[in-house]
């Protein structure tokens, strides 16, 4: 059992016979009360977010999630196939378990993948990551002045909005937890 006060931001804890991972979480004493913990838990099986106060006195069981870092090979029967990049063991996940994610995975790509008892439970891409746009609709001269976007395919098939003077063949980087442009690396 840990402390509330123990708390920290990526903890794992079985609550309400569910692992949570806390992804914010705030010490308060409201005026004459007892200390709490106001937090925001990530349900890992479901991905729902719930907010829930615990007191300083509540006992909760931290969870030990092994992570490891893979490369992702491939994708077949419902199922996306990782390579440990240390011991070179290969193994699967559901790929629901990516969720939106998945439209940015490419092959050979680095993934950190939470394991609970020896099972994945979550798999998280780094936050930007490099694609070639394979397809773009041209840009309009003089259409620069103002910030206007249109539509490109990037190397996964995915379809982003990039700023008027991204072309076919240039390099750029996707900031993956809002699926955004984020800058060009390199021109095609």
């Amino acid at each position: 059992m840990s402390s509330i006060s123990e708390f920290r931001r990526g903890m794992a804890i079985r609550f309400n016979n569910d692992v949570w991972v806390i992804s914010e979480f705030q010490h308060v004493t409201p005026g004459n009360w007892r200390a709490m913990v106001r937090t925001k838990l990530k349900n890992l099986k479901t991905g729902r977010v719930v907010e829930n106060t615990f007191r300083m006195t509540d006992d909760i069981e931290q969870v030990r999630l092994e992570t490891k870092d893979m490369q992702y090979l491939y994708e077949a029967d419902g199922n996306l196939y990782f390579m440990d990049v240390e011991t070179f063991d290969q193994t699967f996940i559901a790929e629901d378990i990516m969720g939106d994610q998945k439209r940015f995975l490419k092959e050979g790509e680095s993934v950190t993948i939470s394991f609970l008892e020896g099972v994945a439970i979550t798999a998280e891409l780094p936050i930007t990551i490099n694609f070639k746009v394979i397809e773009a609709e041209p840009g309009i001269r003089g259409d620069s002045a103002t910030n206007l976007m249109k539509n490109a395919v990037i190397e996964t098939g995915a379809k982003i909005q990039v700023p008027l003077f991204i072309n076919e063949g240039d390099i750029i980087k996707v900031d993956i937890r809002t699926g955004k442009y984020s800058e060009r690396i390199s021109r095609g």
